[in-house]
């Protein structure tokens, strides 16, 4: 069996600063031939999106995928609602872990996985300001130390 290939398309980073992540899922999504091939060319973003669960299936939205310049008519709308593919049993203990107080579903990436587009999408809980200054402060830290380092090997 050969290895696929992994291609990261779009990260949102900001996902890590406003949420813990508690365990991360990779979901399919339904796109149409043209999202896929602007997609393809890396015109993707996540920066503002976010999941919900409806009715038993799951829903990207706010997910932008610029559309194809040569797509003319085929094109679709670039902000519109677009479906996640994960197993029924996936969902399920999902909404139950969204059930309770404070859990959340984020997109962290979005990537290829051979030919096809992959979301990895984060079981989250929001963070409170004062655990977004600590982790700061922890990478400031790092940060300090790792300079200091390169500076005794000189």
């Amino acid at each position: 069996m050969a290895k696929e290939s992994v291609k990261l398309i779009a990260n949102n980073k900001k996902a890590y600063h406003d949420y813990f992540i508690e365990d991360k899922f990779e979901a399919g999504i339904e796109l149409y031939g043209t999202e896929v091939k602007s997609i393809r060319m890396g015109k993707c973003s996540i920066k503002e999106s976010y999941i919900r669960i409806e009715r038993g299936e799951v829903f990207i939205y706010g997910m932008h995928v610029n559309p194809y310049e040569k797509g003319n008519i085929f094109n679709r709308d670039p902000l519109r609602v677009r479906k996640l593919l994960l197993h029924r049993l996936e969902i399920r203990r999902l909404d139950a872990k969204m059930s309770q107080k404070g859990y959340t579903l984020v997109p962290l990436q979005v990537y290829f996985k051979g030919s096809l587009v992959k979301v990895e999408v984060g079981l989250a809980r929001g963070k409170k300001l004062y655990d977004k200054r600590e982790d700061i402060a922890r990478k400031d830290q790092k940060r300090e130390i790792q300079r200091e380092f390169k500076e005794k090997l000189r």
